[in-house]
């Protein structure tokens, strides 16, 4: 490296130390770097037949010790504000897991044929959409077409009704169409041209698609709610996701490292971001922590034996439902898990007697 090159360098490092510091200004801080150079390491011993290497240069550098850590600290930052914008475009994140999940199996499953994922991916959300729009029929109650101004009013609101009989109709129409594409394209012979999916990728991809559709989960969720099973205390609603994002994280995980083995490693670096990083960060954020808040807040609460709570032989006082298990307040009272965990929420009383928890 020339002079001129060194004192260039140096009137660099000047300025940014001085920006940085404020207590120099540029030039005066230029001309002290010029004149003798800044120690930013201690001393170090020279190897007697190495001597200084060009790695003791280079780390014992400006570049190393300042720039580098900085620039690494921005790069961090938007990533993570680029990863928290991802996070809240639920449907889109969604949809790019799905895709790049079918994508894997057509990989590791399908490699002769191109685009079965997308073919794959539309099937199964025409099904579910289907399959949505007959269950809201189903469970539908009013069906009139008219929307009142209020509901102890009969005068009827025009733009409102209008625009509710619009939408029904074409919901309506879309399904139909819908259901006439499904089965000109199922029963045609030759189907859609190069599209022939093994049973296997239809089982595994049918089986990630239903654990991560919003439709089938909420209907899995509110059975596995319904269920009361003993170990959760009656606090399905925040084990049921954690599970399922559990079970996401770990088919992910699976497929991914077997997607190394075909040296896909574009796949593979999408995998990490789109099915692992931003799975695991909603697992840690939405479910890991609030569960572990909630059974922080029951710990000092010991579990009813079965003894105590056959001993008991009483409803809980907050749902009035029978008791498979129970914890035990200071009071001795009794109680579902999930309801004292409600009812600490309002008060840090016993709903019973008022004894302060």
């Amino acid at each position: 490296m020339g002079l001129s090159h060194r004192i260039a360098f140096r009137l660099y490092a000047a300025n940014y130390c001085a920006r940085r510091l404020h207590s120099l200004p540029p030039v005066a801080a230029s001309f002290l770097l010029i004149g003798k150079p800044r120690n930013r390491c201690p001393q170090r011993h020279r190897h007697p037949l190495i001597g200084d290497g060009w790695w003791t240069r280079f780390s014992d550098s400006w570049w190393w010790q300042e720039f580098l850590p900085q620039v690494l600290l921005r790069m961090r930052r938007r990533f993570l504000n680029f990863e928290s914008a991802y996070l809240k475009l639920k449907n889109f994140s969604l949809l790019i897991n799905q895709l790049v999940f079918f994508t894997m199996c057509e990989r590791l499953l399908m490699q002769q044929q191109k685009l079965t994922s997308l073919y794959t991916l539309m099937f199964f959300n025409v099904i579910i959409y289907c399959v949505a729009y007959v269950k809201e029929v189903v469970e539908r109650e009013d069906w009139t077409m008219y929307v009142n101004i209020a509901r102890t009013s009969n005068v009827r609101h025009l733009a409102l009704s209008t625009t509710k009989m619009v939408l029904e109709w074409t919901k309506a129409v879309t399904f139909i169409i819908t259901v006439v594409f499904l089965l000109l394209v199922m029963g045609l012979e030759k189907g859609l041209k190069d599209y022939s999916p093994t049973s296997g990728y239809l089982f595994l991809t049918g089986v990630y698609f239903l654990v991560t559709e919003k439709f089938s989960t909420k209907i899995a969720g509110s059975w596995f709610d319904n269920k009361k099973f003993e170990p959760f205390e009656g606090m399905e609603c925040l084990y049921w996701p954690t599970l399922l994002l559990a079970s996401h994280l770990t088919l992910s995980t699976l497929l991914t490292l077997l997607c190394v083995s075909t040296f896909n490693f574009r796949l593979v670096l999408l995998s990490s971001f789109t099915n692992l990083r931003v799975k695991y960060r909603e697992l840690r954020d939405d479910c890991i922590k609030p569960l572990q808040h909630e059974l922080a807040t029951l710990s000092p609460y010991r579990p009813a034996s079965r003894s105590e709570v056959r001993r008991h032989d009483d409803v809980c006082a907050v749902c009035l439902a029978p008791m498979s298990s129970a914890r035990v307040t200071p009071c001795y009272h009794l109680f579902h898990g999930d309801c004292l965990r409600r009812c600490l929420k309002e008060s840090n009383k016993c709903p019973i007697c008022q004894y302060h928890l």
